[in-house]
């Protein structure tokens, strides 16, 4: 089959659904299928660039290419799955979230003026006028298929997307807590700098870059932290694999994730993980006592989290081994074969 892999790109900007996006192709292609990724540059802000955006999407002929059919389309994220196509199947990532549920929180985009609610209704409409088209979505976790049967009444069947491709071990449990993340303010690194802070003994490593790095950096100087968080700044696969292989266990606790691959990277390199009851996604397969931690939003609750893995090392182990059973059943063959039945 000619399959189109759809995602929108923020040029300069890689993260975990670029990897995925990558990741589908080359697994279409290895199973002897035609893919291709599709990607449009991806600007939503200042207010009505959101729709302007999207329509590109939907100007988009997918349905042939240099003279020969696309059979099918895979769309991920808004606005991506806004194009056109008879065969239109959706591995959703995430809504618009702006326009949901961050609307009228600091992570909102749409002001109380009457433009701006009128702006976002429209956004909800293309949403529910795009999906409603597709054969079948999956979603990557029951928190994003809960956003979508309580924002537009659809449903999706549930189909986690196996981690990135590294080269998983584990070496050993030493003495620091790893943060593997793009660091904006939804991704609550500064929690994990809070924790440190409170507990004299525990060290961080902090393995990412973004908008939020230097207010982080200067966090961990205002508490003292020198010597005790270590920014890494983007590193490479085979630096990050070995981060995962030493570590003593993994945080992961977004504001309300939808997914997030890291668990299941800590896990596979059988890394225990530290996360909060409001971190959305990961709760699907972060068990408290069994493959991690879930304790309060709190510097306190999660510093104290810490120390007891710190001071258990053999449930610690205990819990990293459950995780790696657990996300051994995700796999590439089982979910490219749901997408093809999907659109056969």
């Amino acid at each position: 089959m000619r399959l189109a892999v759809c995602l929108p790109q923020v040029p300069f900007e890689r993260g975990g659904a670029e990897i995925f996006a990558d990741d589908l192709v080359g697994q279409l292609r290895a199973r002897g299928h035609e893919a291709a990724l599709v990607t449009v540059p991806f600007k939503w802000y200042p207010g009505e660039r959101v729709l302007t955006q999207a329509f590109l999407w939907r100007l988009l002929d997918l349905e042939e290419a240099n003279g020969r059919a696309v059979d099918a389309v895979i769309a991920t994220k808004f606005p991506s799955y806004v194009v056109r196509h008879p065969r239109k199947v959706v591995w959703l990532l995430h809504q618009f979230r702006q326009a949901w549920d961050f609307d009228r929180t600091t992570l909102g985009q749409f002001s109380e003026s009457a433009q701006d609610r009128a702006l976002r209704r429209r956004v909800l409409e293309l949403e529910r006028t795009a999906l409603s088209e597709a054969r079948a979505i999956f979603a990557t976790s029951r928190n994003v298929a809960g956003r979508l049967r309580d924002s537009l009444g659809l449903d999706a069947e549930l189909m986690p997307h196996p981690p990135a491709p590294l080269a998983y071990r584990c070496d050993g449990y030493e003495d620091f807590i790893l943060s593997v993340n793009r660091l904006d303010r939804a991704k609550r690194i500064d929690l994990l700098i809070e924790a440190a802070a409170a507990d004299p003994g525990l060290r961080v490593v902090i393995a990412g870059d973004g908008p939020d790095r230097a207010r982080l950096e200067q966090l961990a100087r205002d508490r003292g932290l020198d010597g005790r968080a270590t920014f890494t700044g983007r590193v490479s696969d085979e630096e990050l694999a070995d981060l995962y292989a030493r570590c003593l266990a993994v945080y992961y606790a977004p504001v309300d994730e939808d997914f997030g691959m890291v668990p299941f990277e800590a896990f596979l390199s059988e890394k225990p993980v530290l996360t909060t009851t409001d971190a959305g996604g990961p709760l699907d397969v972060v068990h408290d006592r069994e493959t991690g931690l879930v304790v309060a939003p709190s510097a306190a609750e999660l510093a104290q989290a810490c120390g007891w893995l710190r001071a258990h090392g053999d449930e610690a182990r205990s819990f990293g081994r459950a995780g790696r059973r657990l996300a051994g059943e995700v796999t590439w063959d089982s979910c490219i074969d749901r997408l093809l039945a999907a659109v056969a």
